[in-house]
């Protein structure tokens, strides 16, 4: 469900309708996430360390409005939510992609992963997910940590949706972290929102 923006009366109007006449709208940001209380919980819980923290992701997503613009044509879409759209890698080194609907309910939300991610494990090829529609990008790199990030992209392709990339946990004095990668469209959002995703992930990452 999604209702549609009134752009006219958008305090970000005239910022919109610059950024997307732009080739590249896109705009991207590296930050290091301290994941040691997080990555605790997860193994005292029993629970997967990568659904643990992508839930957390969403729930960080859905909570700033502009993450859940998209845009339509000429309109803006809200969506009342937001769901993911992860790579999954493959025993053989593939990965394809996968869709993962969001549920405030952890529990909810694992059910429909672990399903998701054994429906993806045991396919072959590359299914192609539909960019522009209610879902975040999500990939992990557990092999590297990255300092900066790019996305192979089609700039003729309508393209609005977020991409959130994780990357290698490493440990330090006793603490966990992990570089996050975000890229969001300059037109729906600003350095601004993307500061307050990453105040709200941090929290709930330390919760």
């Amino acid at each position: 469900m999604h209702t549609i923006l009134d752009i006219d009366n958008w305090n970000r109007k005239d910022h919109f309708n610059f950024f997307k006449q732009l080739e590249e709208p896109f705009f991207g940001v590296c930050v290091t996430i301290d994941c040691t209380t997080a990555f605790k919980k997860s193994k005292v819980e029993g629970q997967s360390f990568f659904l643990s923290y992508l839930h957390k992701t969403l729930v960080a997503v859905n909570s700033v409005e502009c993450f859940r613009y998209r845009i339509s044509g000429d309109d803006i879409f809200v969506y009342d939510q937001i769901d993911a759209s992860p790579t999954i890698g493959r025993p053989d080194g593939t990965f394809g992609f996968s869709y993962m609907k969001y549920h405030k309910d952890f529990k909810k939300f694992e059910i429909v992963a672990k399903k998701e991610i054994e429906r993806v494990s045991n396919s072959t090829g590359l299914e192609v997910a539909v960019s522009g529609e209610n879902v975040v990008h999500f990939s992990s790199l557990p092999w590297l940590d990255f300092t900066s990030f790019s996305h192979a992209r089609s700039f003729t392709f309508p393209d609005s949706a977020p991409k959130i990339s994780f990357g290698k946990m490493t440990e330090n004095n006793g603490k966990k972290s992990f570089s996050v990668s975000i890229h969001v469209h300059h037109g729906l959002v600003d350095g601004f929102h993307v500061g307050q995703f990453v105040e709200k992930f941090q929290e709930l990452m330390n919760a």
